[in-house]
């Protein structure tokens, strides 16, 4: 297997831009974590990320892990007090505002050619699979639709790129988690799926000789966050905790980059129990993972999508600045900045 680009292409996105100032004044976060200080966390891919790499050893405070992603689930656990910090991507954040859950993203990646590596592809069912063959072609057709994840914020954005209104397709509501579109798809309940992850190549694998087809929307879908709830970043204890967490994180993304077949073994085969092949079909899906230094252009992307989703839906428009906290704008790519720092010193004097 061709392996994933090293860890210097991440350090080199990010190298640049921590010499920028903060777009905003804000009050420093704190920087000493109590002892006995706890910090929930559902972020089940960094978890195993860091034990299979070892940086597990360097948590210097309590994790209690949580088998959580994702908005729907991390959202309810936010809600009962269960939960301080999770993975999500773009949508969450937006959903959780208009819910009146106080929520801030404190870090975020994207990968580095999100074009030819989207998180999503749209699954065409096996009966339309000639009929069905680019975005355009959804006119009049069942889109599987989640209003709070996602994919439905792409199935927006895709028929804003194709020239489309919801007037012209059939948005059929049905949360996306699991298998549910694939099977959706296949049972003829929808013509067209955001499918992603494992269920990309499963599907196509499973259905294409029935006539099923993949459709590439095109688009950039790539967000990826953690995310806090307010009353945890005003706890002192778990705001630095957290702070320490996206520093982890953040090297747990670059060892995934550099490590793609043990990461295979160990997260996709042995911890998920998948097959070898789709685990080697998520990572050459996800491609190189990198962490931007400045969420400006983020940031602008996100308020896009606020628009978009507030149009659709009826609820009130706001700035993406809202929902980031920009105290934690850095912090991850200063990470890497400076393990890479130290990696060339430790060659140097080898």
């Amino acid at each position: 297997m061709t392996k994933i680009p090293s860890r210097r292409l991440l350090a080199l996105a990010v190298s640049l831009a921590i010499l920028a100032p903060p777009a905003i004044a804000q009050e420093p976060l704190p920087d000493k974590i109590p002892e006995g200080t706890v910090l929930r966390v559902g972020d089940p891919v960094t978890q195993k990320a860091l034990e299979l790499s070892g940086l597990i050893d360097e948590v210097g405070f309590k994790i209690e892990w949580a088998n959580l992603s994702g908005g729907p689930q991390t959202s309810e656990a936010f809600r009962a007090k269960a939960l301080d910090v999770a993975s999500v991507a773009e949508i969450p954040s937006i959903h959780a505002t208009w819910n009146d859950l106080p929520v801030r993203n404190i870090a975020y990646r994207e990968r580095q050619d999100p074009i030819a590596h989207p998180i999503y592809r749209f699954g065409v069912s096996p009966a339309l699979g000639e009929q069905i063959r680019s975005i355009q072609d959804f006119r009049g057709r069942r889109i599987a639709y989640s209003p709070g994840q996602a994919q439905g914020a792409l199935v927006l954005r895709t028929l804003e790129a194709a020239g489309l209104t919801r007037d012209d397709v059939t948005l059929v509501e049905i949360p996306s988690t699991g298998d549910v579109y694939p099977v959706a798809l296949a049972s003829g309940q929808v013509d067209v799926a955001p499918l992603g992850s494992v269920y990309i190549a499963r599907y196509i694998r499973q259905y294409g000789p029935d006539g099923a087809r993949l459709v590439d929307h095109g688009l950039r879908d790539d967000p990826s966050h953690l995310w806090a709830p307010q009353w945890v970043l005003d706890d002192p204890a778990k705001a630095a905790a957290a702070a320490e967490y996206v520093r982890l994180w953040a090297r747990a993304t670059e060892w995934i980059n550099d490590h793609p077949e043990e990461f295979i073994q160990g997260y996709y085969v042995k911890d998920q129990s998948l097959s070898y092949e789709d685990g080697k079909a998520a990572v050459e899906q996800t491609g190189t993972q990198v962490i931007p230094a400045n969420w400006d252009e983020v940031i602008a992307r996100h308020t896009h999508t606020i628009e978009l989703l507030a149009e659709a839906t009826g609820n009130t428009p706001f700035s993406a600045e809202k929902i980031f906290d920009r105290r934690f704008e850095r912090i991850a790519a200063k990470a890497l900045a400076q393990g890479s720092s130290a990696t060339r010193q430790e060659e140097l004097t080898q």
